[in-house]
């Protein structure tokens, strides 16, 4: 069964075609998945389009290559792919506030923004310290049995669960 019962897609079905998805990637094309350098190198070439002597000057973009690459088309199929899935379960809504965010802080759009920008941050911040995000060193590491991509999972989960406990209260309002 493809959807549950709220229309969404099954997350054990989800979960096994990311699974084979993530092997047919290394089996075709020897490369394992990942997306936090794609914002970074799409970070440098539209800099580089403003001020490309700063991106010159800087070491990162001078060893990484600031191209359109299958990573950034792998963030832009993830992209794709979301909004098909939506429209296929049904689920697809414009909503400046989704529903849960206004019943536990109110329907203000700029204090939703605010949090939006600050969370996306914090997250691309933190997987470019850790050289790598939830589906580089998560998935991709697990997949290798590499003990690093297990924990990886382990503690992303954990964090998950401690920030929506405190950001929505447990389920309550």
């Amino acid at each position: 069964m493809i959807k549950n019962g709220d229309g969404g897609w099954n997350p054990y079905l989800a979960g096994a075609l990311t699974g084979l998805l993530l092997i047919l990637a290394v089996w075709v094309s020897d490369k394992y998945v990942g997306a936090s350098t794609t914002f970074v190198r799409v970070a440098g070439i539209i800099e580089s389009g403003f001020l490309p002597e700063h991106v010159a000057d800087i070491e990162y973009f001078n060893k990484e290559k600031l191209i359109i690459d299958w990573q950034t088309l792998f963030v832009a199929g993830i992209m794709i792919g979301a909004f098909v899935s939506s429209i296929t379960s049904k689920s697809f809504r414009l909503q400046p506030v989704p529903d849960m965010w206004k019943d536990r802080f109110g329907d203000s759009v700029p204090k939703r923004a605010v949090a939006a920008f600050a969370g996306g941050f914090i997250a691309i911040f933190g997987a470019r310290l850790a050289d790598g995000c939830p589906s580089g060193h998560g998935l991709s590491g697990s997949l290798q049995l590499a003990i690093s991509g297990l924990l990886s999972l382990l503690f992303f989960f954990i964090g998950g669960m401690i920030m929506a406990r405190i950001i929505y209260g447990g389920g309550r309002k």
